[in-house]
């Protein structure tokens, strides 16, 4: 280690830390399908980064149908019924690297790991405890506590305050992803903005969003740990 500094690390969670080969749009599909009546594809909206309410307002609306808190969550409940079986057909797994990162942070006093998501608590845990990883994460921003991104990371900055320390700054935190919308939330609390391209975002996609750091992937976790002086 060669800073004492704490830092606070808030992982995205979908083609950050999960690769899923499509389970979560097959099962936004399959659920507009069993709660619409029509199979809507992801890839008629843009969803990359979107929380899970504003996937599912957005499905609503493609069809006409009322878009309310209520209808909202039931095609959600519908999604994440679905969610689980996909996985397992799928073969659902971490990025490369993912791992020894989650775990030589576990192990580091200093560093601090949490969620910043756009997945429903419910679907956090779901697809965390796939990959037997929840145990890496102190506290969580979800979906459930708002429908935009970037209110998820001021929630994210008061949680930690609680959690970790009352004092920590934004110039403490890190918050990585794979989509413009992670930094985006990002620079909205003034974090750093760790850009990943294991999504469906290439390096020059990212770069363009100017993030603090961008990398191909966490195929080697040094990488990561030298950024971050780790």
């Amino acid at each position: 280690m060669t800073n004492s500094k704490e830092i606070l690390l808030l992982w995205d969670i979908d083609g950050t830390i999960l690769s899923a080969k499509g389970a979560g749009p097959k099962a936004f599909e399959l659920a507009s399908k069993e709660h619409i009546g029509e199979a809507i594809p992801l890839s008629s909206i843009d969803w990359p980064g979107a929380t899970d309410y504003a996937i599912a307002y957005a499905l609503l609306k493609k069809v006409g149908r009322e878009v309310t808190r209520e209808s909202a969550q039931s095609l959600i409940n519908c999604y994440l019924d679905n969610l689980p079986p996909l996985l397992e057909a799928t073969q659902a797994k971490a990025n490369p690297g993912v791992l020894e990162l989650l775990e030589t942070f576990h192990q580091t006093p200093r560093v601090h790991q949490a969620l910043l998501t756009g997945n429903v608590r419910r679907g956090s845990d779901i697809k965390l405890n796939y990959l037997r990883v929840n145990h890496y994460f102190q506290f969580g921003a979800f979906a459930d506590h708002s429908d935009y991104r970037n209110d998820l990371s001021r929630h994210a900055l008061e949680l930690a305050r609680e959690h970790i320390h009352e004092n920590l700054s934004a110039e403490q935190v890190y918050i990585i992803g794979d989509t413009p919308k992670d930094i985006e939330c990002g620079k909205f609390i003034g974090a750093h903005t760790v850009a990943v391209a294991t999504g469906h975002h290439t390096v020059e996609e990212l770069r363009v969003h100017e993030p603090t750091v961008v990398f191909e992937s966490f195929a080697n976790p040094q990488d990561l740990f030298e950024f971050l002086e780790v």
